[in-house]
C-alpha cells in the first residue's frame, strides 16, 4: 500500500506529468494530440505517460497504431485521493489554463493526420 503511494506520488512530482493529468481530465486524448498541446516531442510525452501509467494515474487503449490515454482509476485509495487533490489544485496554474485551451482547440482535436476517427463519433476526428 505504501508503496503504491510513494509511486504515484513520484509520478505526479512532475511538472509535465501534472500538465498531462490535467489535459486528461475532460476526457481521452491520442499521443499526438498531447505532443501537439504541449509541444514536446513524442518520446518525451510517451516516457511521462509510461510513468503516470505504472503509476495507475493514467490508462491506456490501443486503436490500431495510436493509443489513446484517460485517467486512470487507480485501485488504492491514495492514489485516488492523490487524483483528486490534482483535480483541485493544479487547476488555478496559468499554463495548465492553457494546456487546457490547447488541448480543446480544434487544432488539436481535429488532427485526422495521426488519430482514427472512434467509432463512437461516426467518423468524427478525436
Amino acid at each position: 500500500m505504501l508503496k503504491d503511494l510513494e509511486k504515484a506520488l513520484k509520478a505526479a512530482a512532475d511538472e509535465t506529468r501534472l500538465r498531462i493529468l490535467k489535459m486528461l481530465e475532460p476526457g481521452p486524448l491520442c499521443v499526438c494530440q498531447i505532443v501537439q498541446a504541449l509541444r514536446l516531442s513524442q518520446s518525451t510525452v510517451s516516457k511521462h505517460l509510461s510513468i503516470l501509467g505504472g503509476a495507475g494515474l493514467v490508462s491506456d487503449e490501443r486503436r490500431g497504431k495510436w493509443t489513446f490515454y484517460r485517467l486512470g482509476k487507480p485501485a488504492a485509495a491514495e492514489s485516488r485521493r492523490l487524483l483528486a487533490v490534482v483535480r483541485a489544485c493544479a487547476g488555478t496554474d496559468p499554463k495548465v489554463a492553457k494546456d487546457l485551451q490547447k488541448a480543446e482547440s480544434e487544432k488539436v482535436r481535429s488532427l485526422p493526420s495521426c488519430c482514427p476517427p472512434r467509432k463512437a463519433d461516426k467518423g468524427v476526428a478525436v
